[in-house]
């Protein structure tokens, strides 16, 4: 969809008119992990899914359960590049900077009444058969519009500042922008661009609690299972039109019980 020339300024315009971050165009499979690693991985990011509560000895267990030998510290190693929050009442692998502000969690008993009122926002791992990539969303909970997304190759700050960026640019401000503790979010880019914003709010998951943002992770729960782990594509073009093809079928055609059987789309736009 991209023609490549050579001109640079040419290209970053195709990507922001496809809303295709550039890294994603630039992407050539990993080779940092090998085969076994890539295949441990895909297990744990199946097995956090159906058990967020597993920590590192749990995983290292049922990753023995299914033939490999691996320790524990090489099962933390790869939660931490996976960017998964196993569910403890205390810190465990979210990728957090310790010298960085962590702001408040502000949804606690709030009641949420409008679209835009709260979003929600996280990083998520895709395996691929080459090796892996990353997909953001924003959801906004009142709805559970997938307002902003994007892949990458690397979780930068920039590439997630700019995915709130054009969500911005497209829905409007939100009064709060929820996400966890992790080193894109308490970065000086994210952090900067959301304060520059004066009106959005900074809101931050509990150490340890995946489940204060609960909205967003059922949602990666849904993509993976009922696309990405069917399709399984190959590159990240293909995983680029499969991501685009299943959330516009989530956001205006797939009926969810708590909107009383609507699609996120229709309660999002009725109540703007």
């Amino acid at each position: 969809m991209i023609e490549r020339t050579t001109d640079a300024a040419n290209i970053v315009h195709q990507c922001e008119l496809l809303g295709l971050a550039r890294s994603t165009l630039y992407y050539t499979p990993s080779r940092a992990y090998c085969e076994r690693d890539l295949r441990m991985m895909e297990e744990l990011d199946k097995l956090h899914l159906q058990d967020p509560t597993r920590g590192t000895r749990r995983m290292r267990n049922e990753l023995v359960k299914r033939g490999f030998k691996v320790g524990r510290c090489h099962v933390r190693t790869l939660m931490n590049v996976m960017r998964i929050k196993t569910v403890y009442c205390r810190p465990r692998t979210t990728l957090s900077d310790p010298t960085k502000y962590k702001y408040p969690y502000l949804l606690r008993n709030l009641c949420i009444e409008r679209p835009n009122q709260v979003w929600s926002m996280d990083i998520t791992y895709i395996p691929m058969p080459k090796g892996f990539m990353y997909l953001t969303a924003i959801i906004d909970i009142y709805s559970r519009y997938i307002v902003g997304w994007s892949i990458s190759n690397s979780m930068d700050a920039a590439w997630v500042a700019g995915v709130v960026r054009q969500a911005i640019q497209t829905h409007g401000k939100p009064g709060i922008l929820n996400s966890d503790q992790g080193t894109q979010f308490t970065s000086d880019c994210y952090i900067d661009f959301i304060k520059s914003l004066k009106t959005v709010k900074i809101s931050m998951d509990g150490k340890g609690r995946a489940l204060d943002n609960v909205y967003i992770e059922r949602f990666w729960r849904t993509i993976k299972y009922d696309k990405l782990y069917l399709e399984r594509p190959e590159n990240g073009k293909e995983l680029n039109r499969a991501c685009r093809e299943f959330i516009t079928y989530y956001n205006h055609r797939r009926d969810h019980s708590s909107l009383n059987n609507r699609p996120p789309a229709c309660v999002y736009q009725m109540a703007a």
